[in-house]
């Protein structure tokens, strides 16, 4: 790593980058330096912008957002984890560490933090991963534990992937928390402005992945899953 740690920035949201921006590149927090060299609104443009960049040639660290337009940042992750293995990612979003922390350290993530940080702990995490370390809050970890202690009753898909609940990408967990509060196929559709019968191919998916056969089963493993 270079004395200066450069950091790709992916968040559909301005004032987040530019308060992102402000912390990181505050004076204040020491040498080496964090220099925010791009930013990128789409998932897509993320990968544009990283290949752009040669990836860990020209960038230190990936700090991604987890909801992102077009591809969410866990498609994203998953495809940056493939091209550049030796970029570091780090997972920003505004939900709980219960309910995608372990997912995206999974993955490949280098650590998982909430948008309400303290903007010391981000600095920290920004160091640490990209140093090639991996940054864990209290909460994170306390999550993995809880994952290590339910892998005795994950089922496994046809195609050998893990099933249940965490195996949900982004969007099908918006779903599948619609449909486990009773809401139907085309008040889904409107509320995520989606056509239905997309919903409807989230929905089987969904029961797939989870083993569920009906939204009555969902239902009932929604209860013991991570809220969002």
């Amino acid at each position: 790593m270079s004395s200066v740690v450069r950091v790709l920035i992916g968040d559909d949201h301005r004032i987040v980058r530019e308060g992102l921006k402000q912390v990181l590149g505050d004076p204040a927090n020491g040498l080496p330096d964090i220099a925010v060299v791009s930013e990128a609104t789409q998932g897509a443009e993320v990968l544009e912008q990283v290949a752009a960049l040669a990836g860990a040639q020209g960038l230190d660290l990936v700090l991604l957002d987890i909801a992102m337009p077009g591809m969410d940042g866990l498609e994203v992750l998953q495809a940056l984890r493939k091209a550049w293995p030796a970029l570091p990612v780090l997972m920003l979003s505004t939900y709980p560490e219960r309910q995608y922390a372990v997912r995206c350290i999974q993955m490949g993530a280098a650590g998982y933090l909430h948008k309400s940080a303290d903007p010391d702990d981000m600095v920290a995490a920004v160091r640490k991963a990209a140093s090639g370390g991996r940054y864990l809050t209290e909460a994170t970890a306390l999550a993995l534990a809880g994952a290590v202690e339910r892998t005795g009753v994950v089922r496994a898909t046809s195609a050998g992937l893990p099933a249940g609940v965490d195996a949900l990408s982004y969007r099908e967990h918006q779903v599948f928390r619609l449909l486990t509060a009773g809401q139907s196929v085309s008040e889904i559709g409107a509320q995520l402005k989606l056509a239905p019968n997309t919903v409807s191919t989230y929905r089987a998916r969904i029961l797939e992945k989870t083993g569920a056969r009906n939204d009555v089963e969902l239902a009932l493993l929604a209860r013991g899953a991570p809220e969002s």
